[in-house]
């Protein structure tokens, strides 16, 4: 196999810097971005200085403001964080045309065999955040490594401002003084239980046992020892065809029920997430679409953490977008999708869920495909998903959009 260099660069607290670029009297502040208080908001994102308060994105903007009196609240600003993202992108494209995105504001891109042509990791690296400062005004960090997923534990060790080239035969003595935590996978329920069998480190589960760790977390425990020992052999996926994977429909009659709206949405949130599995591919972010009776469209956001392909996680995403920027009025469409796709070559665990319960679900999900094979789609319904069935409508959109 060739000998891989890859770099994943992920730009510090990207949504609050735009801000504070676009309006410098804001720099030194404890800023973020998201919705107000008073309306339920929650914190799409956090500079520094509101994360030395314990602020964090997904919070409740009322904990926020609770724990910062002097908190700066930004409303969000979609287009100028894809704008921003867009300038991010085409730097990195000047050094290598195999880039894979993973949201707006972070990107995996191969650098194999530029050896030559771009000189050693730690030069690249420097380059890189350069051209992107001058570019964009944003500071970025650069994690070089010969592992996919160890690049990625290699951007985000220093931040902000951060850059940490792994070499080859370096990957190991890198991760094992690790807590076990920076792996992929191991979310607060499996830390847990590896840390009451006496594993801390990242080290410590290359050292174990693989029956063991079989015995005890199947095929998880299989995948955690694989990435511990520094085995990943996923390659730099470039940018899949689809952008981005949707599902809406426009109702002959304007919706007012939110019970009903949120049943459409799991209907919404079931169609995608098929096709998601049926391209063999995960998404990112998830947006809710709603335009209302006198046409009015607004979009809303949500980017998570980890990949999924799951409907219910989908639908929750959608669901808690859904209760954040729907004030009541007569609902015309609603529409739920899926971005940041990224090609599913090896299944990544969730960050925060326990791996049996992510285990199980992945067994039902194969059952309902399987069922869904044979009769044909939503030959399965849940129950809240049944309640849509009642619900007409004028049309929908199955194509991704682009």
């Amino acid at each position: 196999m060739k000998k891989q260099r890859i770099a994943h660069v992920d730009m510090d607290a990207f949504y609050a810097a735009v801000e504070v670029r676009n309006d410098p009297s804001l720099r030194g502040k404890p800023v973020v971005v998201g919705g107000a208080a008073d309306q339920r908001g929650v914190v799409s994102a956090a500079s520094y200085e509101a994360r030395r308060y314990g602020i964090h994105s997904a919070m409740p903007m009322a904990e926020a403001v609770r724990r910062c009196p002097d908190l700066v609240r930004v409303a969000v600003h979609g287009d100028r964080y894809s704008t921003a993202s867009r300038d991010v992108m085409a730097v990195l494209r000047r050094y290598s045309p195999t880039l894979e995105p993973l949201s707006l504001d972070e990107a995996f891109l191969d650098l194999s065999g530029t050896e030559r042509s771009l000189g050693r990791s730690i030069d690249i690296g420097r380059h890189i955040k350069a051209e992107i400062l001058e570019a964009t005004g944003l500071v970025a960090s650069v994690g070089i490594a010969p592992v996919k997923f160890v690049a990625k534990i290699a951007s985000d060790l220093e931040k902000p401002d951060g850059l940490v080239v792994v070499e080859e035969g370096e990957v190991s003595r890198f991760l094992a003084p690790l807590p076990i935590r920076r792996l992929w996978g191991i979310g607060p329920k499996m830390q847990e239980k590896l840390l009451a069998h006496g594993l801390r480190t990242i080290g410590d589960i290359a050292g174990a046992e693989r029956r063991l760790l079989e015995m005890r977390f199947g095929r998880s425990g299989t995948h955690i020892l694989d990435l511990a020992q520094g085995r990943d052999d996923r390659r730099v996926i470039a940018d899949h065809d689809a952008k981005s994977y949707s599902h809406e429909v426009t109702f002959a009659v304007d919706q007012t029920d939110g019970e009903q709206l949120r049943a459409v949405l799991l209907s919404h949130a079931s169609r995608v997430a098929r096709r998601l599995r049926n391209d063999s591919v995960w998404g990112r972010t998830i947006t809710l679409k709603l335009r209302d009776h006198a046409f009015h469209t607004r979009t809303h956001r949500l980017t998570r953490e980890d990949l999924t392909d799951d409907a219910m996680t989908i639908y929750r995403a959608g669901d808690h977008l859904l209760s954040e920027i729907w004030d009541g009025r007569p609902i015309r469409l609603i529409g739920l999708g899926v971005s940041g796709i990224s090609s599913r070559d090896v299944e990544p665990l969730s960050l925060f869920e326990d791996t049996d319960r992510v285990e199980k679900r992945r067994k039902l999900v194969e059952t309902i495909d399987k069922i869904e094979d044979r009769f044909g789609n939503e030959s399965v319904f849940r129950a809240k998903t049944l309640e849509s069935k009642e619900t007409p409508d004028t049309g929908s959109s199955l194509a991704p959009e682009e």
